[in-house]
């Protein structure tokens, strides 16, 4: 395993533990995040997502593999599984991780899933039959921005 995997590995293997502390310990001060429910974030914004989402997480879950890197790209496949405290409705959101590596650290990390079909798990019928529209798509990234924000609000206050 090169030092690039077994970044990749560290930082899932901490995220098992809802460790955001080692998670973010990882990443380089100007980090660059995109996923479908968030969107792009960078730098404290990233930091702050993994902590809120660790801090809230019930019955949570994860498993990681195929972690593969070279010298400046990785990729692995994570699956999370957890209840969605807005519903109480179980996810299991298979996610394919793509980070890229500089100094010893991660520099940028997008994950890639299907925000219809998280939709569909999340919010029962109306996930279903509005998951694949921009509509809901819009409002579930706006309602994650939101979150984040607030709780970013919270911590300095």
């Amino acid at each position: 395993m090169n030092s690039n995997e077994q970044i990749m590995s560290r930082f899932y293997t901490c995220f098992q533990q809802m460790d955001w502390q080692g998670m973010t310990a990882l990443y380089s001060d100007d980090i660059v995040f995109s996923d479908p429910a968030f969107g792009l974030l960078k730098g404290d914004e990233v930091k702050a997502m993994w902590q809120m989402l660790c801090n809230r997480a019930k019955d949570f879950s994860l498993s990681f593999s195929e972690v593969t890197a070279d010298d400046e790209y990785g990729t692995c496949k994570w699956v999370a599984v957890y209840t969605f405290s807005k519903t109480g409705r179980r996810i299991e959101n298979h996610i394919k991780a793509h980070m890229r590596f500089a100094d010893g650290k991660i520099i940028e990390h997008s994950d890639a899933f299907r925000l219809s079909k998280w939709c569909a798990m999340a919010l029962g019928l109306p996930g279903i039959l509005l998951g694949r529209t921009s509509f809901l798509q819009n409002k579930v990234r706006k309602q994650a921005k939101e979150g984040l924000v607030k709780f970013m609000e919270g911590k300095s206050s």
